[in-house]
């Protein structure tokens, strides 16, 4: 990516010409949240303003035109990941609801006392904690795979906890602290060489490479919408129709119902079984504008841009004495966690915000990982298609003053 395109991208963005304490705004936080380029918001403004009306049940042409818009989101994000139907896409709240949707649902039709569920060490709280709760209510155990120093996941241990009772698999596509590309086809293949379905978190992903989850023969992959440039409170969980419908609902009340009585009520068909309730019509719409927006810059470029800042970076942070970059591996996406000598990672994090640098700093919600690496907790610099290396040389050199002051 050139210079032109670079800052005819960042243009896009109103928040990067903010001032944070009087400093441009670098914003290496990417992680945590994107920010949202002019078009999403405005299409989030025009949904609210000229088409706003509560979806599929009305005849009035506003309703009309809303349903038309949101189904048509749901087509966008099928065509983005290759979905092979656009009824195997369920709208959620975001990658936590779908892997607990999973969990719930999932774990209610296939699940029994005995039976064991296999997550990695590098997950993120929301692929750990419903997987413990689904344990707990059906006496289920939960097995975790092992990595090596470079922090891969150690596949041949993999491979031996997978046994007759193994019911699922739930893995990161990309670990947001290691920023390790998990090889998630290889993953799939053996557990499905046992006829076990796998799970896919990839909220990490899905902003930075190009995923196609009929390719990965996915059973089912999740992602959330403001970590691709889109709205805040809504996600995808990508799911094949033969388990999908073979699951009950997750949450009961409209639109997930077909005919309701006192009696007995039956469920309607996909996806609408896994929505109750009124959508986000609106944060539909905005994530499949930014899905267009993705499109348009084009995901190969983007990920060329972003390795390139992550090989930048990395080059440049070995520079500072006492500096130790956590998560090594060859397969790695644009995030670099990193500690510097006996320095605490919050004070280094405060002292970067006073220079205008956003970063993340402590577990980034994968405490577990944290513990097993013996640390505090890392700082964390992530990277997007918007950052520069003119951030990363500022970067660097705010956080050369800072080293040399608390050392």
């Amino acid at each position: 990516m050139n210079n032109q395109e670079l800052q005819k991208i960042r243009a896009d963005f109103p928040i990067l010409q903010e001032k944070i304490y009087n400093k441009d705004l670098i914003y290496f936080d990417n992680g945590a949240t994107t920010q949202k380029p002019r078009c999403v918001v405005e299409k989030i403004e025009e949904g609210y303003y000229y088409t706003n009306a509560n979806i599929h049940r009305g005849v009035h042409f506003l309703s009309q035109k809303a349903t038309e818009a949101h189904e048509a989101a749901r087509s966008t994000v099928a065509e983005f990941i290759h979905a092979a139907k656009r009824e195997e896409i369920v709208f959620t709240r975001g990658t936590t609801e779908a892997i607990n949707l999973v969990a719930s649902s999932f774990g209610y039709a296939f699940c029994k006392s005995g039976d064991e569920i296999i997550i990695s060490v590098m997950e993120h709280h929301s692929n750990i904690v419903p997987w413990q709760m689904l344990c707990e209510r059906k006496g289920l155990k939960l097995r975790v795979i092992p990595m090596n120093e470079l922090g891969e996941l150690d596949l041949d241990a993999y491979k031996l906890l997978l046994n007759q009772h193994t019911r699922l698999v739930s893995v990161a596509h990309v670990s947001n602290v290691l920023g390790t590309i998990n090889p998630v086809k290889e993953i799939i293949e053996i557990a499905h060489k046992q006829n076990i379905p796998v799970l896919v978190d990839g909220a990490q992903a899905v902003p930075h490479i190009a995923v196609d989850v009929t390719e990965l023969d996915a059973d089912f992959y999740v992602f959330s919408a403001h970590k691709i440039y889109g709205p805040t409170g809504i996600g995808v969980l990508y799911g094949k129709e033969k388990l999908l419908n073979a699951m009950p609902p997750y949450q009961g009340g409209g639109e997930m119902i077909s005919i309701v009585t006192f009696e007995k009520t039956t469920y309607n068909e996909l996806p609408f079984k896994f929505e109750a309730g009124t959508p986000d019509y609106i944060g539909s719409t905005a994530l499949a504008e930014a899905l267009h927006y993705v499109q348009g810059i084009g995901i190969e470029k983007i990920a060329a841009h972003e390795h390139e800042l992550l090989t930048y970076g990395t080059k440049r942070l070995m520079e500072i004495e006492g500096m130790r970059i956590i998560g090594t591996s060859k397969a790695k996406s644009s995030v670099i966690s990193f500690l510097v000598g006996n320095i605490h990672p919050y004070d280094l994090g405060m002292l970067l915000d006073k220079l205008g640098i956003a970063v993340r700093t402590g577990h980034h919600c994968a405490q577990p990982l944290i513990d097993s690496l013996g640390m505090p907790g890392t700082v964390r610099a992530s990277f997007a298609f918007y950052n520069s290396k003119e951030e990363i040389d500022t970067f660097i050199t705010s956080l050369k003053r800072i080293v040399i002051m608390l050392s």
